[in-house]
């Protein structure tokens, strides 16, 4: 490993232990806020029991994220980031 890349990445983990105590804010978060979800679904164009069958959650869960009451956490969160960004092929690949 060449000396600069050493030195980037104790740098990253430097920040990372500032983050993690508290000290440092993260450069970016990945937040998926309920208008961001509904606003996912209704692009999709799928009602909200299409679109919660389709990502493999109940209609309450996708109505309580839609609401605010609940946040999608792992995979879920990251199915609902996938979609964001590409909802052609990721619907496409869900509905096979």
């Amino acid at each position: 490993m060449d000396k600069a890349l050493f030195e980037r990445l104790t740098q990253s983990i430097a920040q990372m232990d500032d983050i993690v105590g508290g000290k440092r804010e993260p450069s970016r978060t990945f937040q998926i806020d309920a208008m961001k979800i509904k606003e996912i679904r209704q692009a999709s164009g799928l009602s909200q029991s299409k679109f919660a069958n389709l990502i493999s959650v109940s209609v309450d869960t996708l109505r309580n994220w839609e609401q605010g009451r609940r946040s999608p956490t792992g995979p879920a969160k990251a199915l609902l980031r996938a979609i964001a960004n590409d909802p052609q092929h990721v619907i496409s690949a869900l509905s096979d």
